[in-house]
C-alpha cells in the first residue's frame, strides 16, 4: 500500500494521512487514531490496519510495511462487507 492510498474506504483517509497523525498526535492507544477524520469508525474493516500502523510506530513496533497491496486490500475488504451482509440476511 502507498502513502496516498485510502486505508479508511469509508472515510477516505489516506495512508499518509494516518501515519501524519500517529506522528504528531502521538495515540496512546490505537483507538485514539478514530481522532484522524473517523479513521475505522464507519465499517470496521480498517482497523486491525490501524492497529498495525501504531503498533509500527512505537518504540519496539515492527518497521516493516504489513500492509497488503491497494488492489488486494479492496478486494478483501470487498469480501469483509459481504460477509457481513450475509450474516445480516441469516
Amino acid at each position: 500500500m502507498q502513502p496516498d492510498d485510502e486505508l479508511c474506504l469509508c472515510f477516505h483517509i489516506s495512508k499518509r494521512k494516518v501515519t501524519n497523525y500517529i506522528r504528531v498526535e502521538k495515540p496512546r492507544r490505537a483507538s485514539q487514531i478514530s481522532e484522524c477524520f473517523g479513521a475505522g469508525t464507519g465499517c470496521g474493516w480498517c482497523r486491525q490496519f490501524l492497529q498495525r500502523l501504531f503498533d509500527q510506530a512505537q518504540p519496539t513496533g515492527n518497521s516493516q510495511n504489513t500492509l497488503p497491496s491497494k488492489e488486494e486490500y479492496s478486494l478483501l475488504r470487498k469480501k469483509y462487507i459481504d460477509e457481513k451482509k450475509q450474516q445480516r440476511n441469516n
